[in-house]
């Protein structure tokens, strides 16, 4: 079942108010990824994580324009949504692809909601159409029209896919993206990044993968590798901790005695940013 809420609030109003179109913004549209950032309607808690997650500069990477249409994948509570949303809502289109309504999961139902609630009485979320996403899962919807999407976004999702359902289950995930994306359109994937020394083995319940590993996937579905980059790296950590990426900043699941500081001043996790296209030409 598809989840739709295609809301009617004049958002257009609220963020007129933004300024002039800058050299980032296109035409018809005077909103950029500073000023997406710089929302006030943006949670306090996420503005703090943004030193370590640098939205802009990510989001430049994957060659984000405010008039594309646009999948983010399992956005959970919402932290690029805030971002995402407000850029695209002059003249873009974002679906947000959340776990389904029937998951059998009640962290996955708890989250669903939550983020429903927000959507459906916050303005600035009004250009967000709710889909559905689960790997290995027979929906009755895909996650957007197939060939629509200009860009299709996941976020330190893949390892939970690879946990749950091993490499059957990342497969059909870029299968479903490869579906929604139009011809030379972009996936872009951020995760967290195990050594390239590190045993596979760890994948099953670190929370990091091997970066190597997922462009293999990806060049698998007919994605090609446009680049990769270092934007999201973090040297300080080593990806070996007792309780895997949780460890670290914002989970902190630190055992008892175990001291906290020093997994603050490691950061949030070290992650490989990697930008896909689509070929012109479909298999």
């Amino acid at each position: 079942m598809k989840t739709k809420l295609m809301l009617s609030i004049a958002t257009a109003l609220t963020l007129s108010a933004c300024g002039q179109a800058s050299n980032e913004g296109s035409v018809g549209s005077s909103m950029t990824l500073e000023k997406a950032v710089q929302d006030d309607s943006r949670t306090e808690r996420y503005v703090k994580r943004d030193e370590a997650r640098h939205p802009v500069e990510t989001l430049e990477f994957f060659e984000l324009a405010p008039t594309m249409t646009v999948v983010e994948i399992w956005p959970g509570g919402g932290y690029y949504t805030e971002i995402l949303a407000p850029y695209l809502s002059e003249s873009g289109q974002l679906y947000a692809a959340h776990f389904p309504q029937n998951s059998g999961s009640d962290y996955y139902q708890r989250s669903l909601e939550k983020f429903t609630d927000r959507i459906q009485t916050e303005a600035v979320f009004g250009n967000v159409e709710i889909t559905e996403f689960a790997p290995l899962t027979d929906l009755e919807s895909d996650i957007a029209p197939p060939n629509s999407a200009d860009r299709v976004l996941t976020f330190r999702n893949l390892h939970n896919w690879y946990m749950s359902g091993g490499e059957e289950a990342v497969r059909d995930a870029f299968k479903q993206f490869w579906r929604a994306l139009k011809p030379d359109g972009i996936l872009g994937v951020v995760d967290h990044r195990l050594p390239k020394d590190a045993s596979a083995d760890a994948m099953a319940e670190s929370g990091y993968i091997h970066q190597q590993w997922v462009i293999d996937i990806a060049e698998q579905a007919g994605f090609e590798l446009v680049e990769a980059s270092e934007i999201n790296a973090n040297p300080k950590d080593t990806a070996d901790h007792p309780n895997g990426v949780w460890n670290l900043p914002p989970t902190l699941n630190v055992n008892e005695g175990d001291d906290a500081e020093i997994y603050k001043a490691i950061g949030e996790s070290d992650r490989f940013t990697l930008k896909f296209r689509k070929p012109t030409t479909q298999r």
